[in-house]
């Protein structure tokens, strides 16, 4: 049985970690490395670090903190924000970064997807997919949650598998930072369309969020920021509280 993933997000901006909801408010929550660095000896399964304001800015990914975060931190990393090319994603793998999150630039092009999974493999090419329930359809965002496009949440993701991707990262724009609950449905939904794996993000308030994100909405792994970021769910704890409700989790 494959295992699921409790994934730490550290959104960066500024060369300091920042939340907050639905995509707006942001308040600081520490230092980047640090902040990995701890939660890869607390048990993480990966970490995911994103640049989110370096699509809005016109700039590439912070190349100079991921080679802090490659030496400072243990377990895979993936890392997002302004990645528009090959030469942007071999830049940040060749710094330390396991694998890259695309979004607002493979929206754009979407070959983009394709010429990354050719030069790189699929396996480290994150498609990652903000979506906010508008009218009962799940409409695509980019530019961190600030532009809306003509793309739904399911053919997206399908697009993107079919070109190449290797793993999803939906984020539900309706639930980010509200900790009320993952969005079950859809993922449960968005499962039935593709056969890639699935990381669930936005939502997370309580353990037993965790534990409806995989039974119910049948999630590959689970991202959270705020809950660790200010000590809300401890990731030992949380681990332990999956065991106990028959969750495959990694040690």
């Amino acid at each position: 049985m494959l295992t699921k993933r409790i994934i730490p997000c550290l959104d960066v901006k500024d060369g300091r970690t920042v939340k907050g909801v639905n995509f707006e408010g942001l308040r600081d929550a520490g230092d980047p490395v640090s902040l990995g660095a701890l939660y890869a000896k607390q048990g993480a399964d990966e970490l995911v670090f994103l640049d989110i304001s370096a699509t809005n800015e016109g700039r590439g990914t912070f190349a100079e903190l991921v080679k802090e975060i490659a030496a400072e931190c243990t377990i895979p990393f993936t890392v997002g924000g302004g990645i528009n090319s090959v030469q942007d994603v071999d830049r940040l793998l060749k710094a330390g970064a396991d694998k890259v999150s695309i979004n607002s630039s493979a929206v754009k092009n979407p070959n983009l997807i394709t010429e990354l999974a050719k030069e790189f493999g699929s396996q480290c090419i994150v498609l990652a997919i903000d979506a906010q329930l508008v009218n009962d359809s799940w409409v695509v965002y980019t530019h961190g949650g600030k532009k809306s496009t003509d793309k739904e949440l399911f053919s997206w993701a399908l697009e993107g598998q079919q070109r190449g991707a290797g793993e999803i990262l939906f984020t539900s724009m309706n639930h980010d930072g509200t900790k009320n609950g993952f969005a079950v449905e859809a993922l449960r939904a968005l499962g039935q369309k593709v056969t890639l794996p699935i990381i669930a993000s936005g939502g997370a308030g309580t353990m037993n969020h965790f534990v409806d994100v995989f039974k119910e909405g049948g999630a590959d792994a689970a991202l959270a920021a705020s809950v660790f970021h200010f000590g809300e769910i401890s990731l030992p704890h949380l681990k332990s509280y999956l065991r106990d409700h028959n969750i495959a989790i990694r040690n």
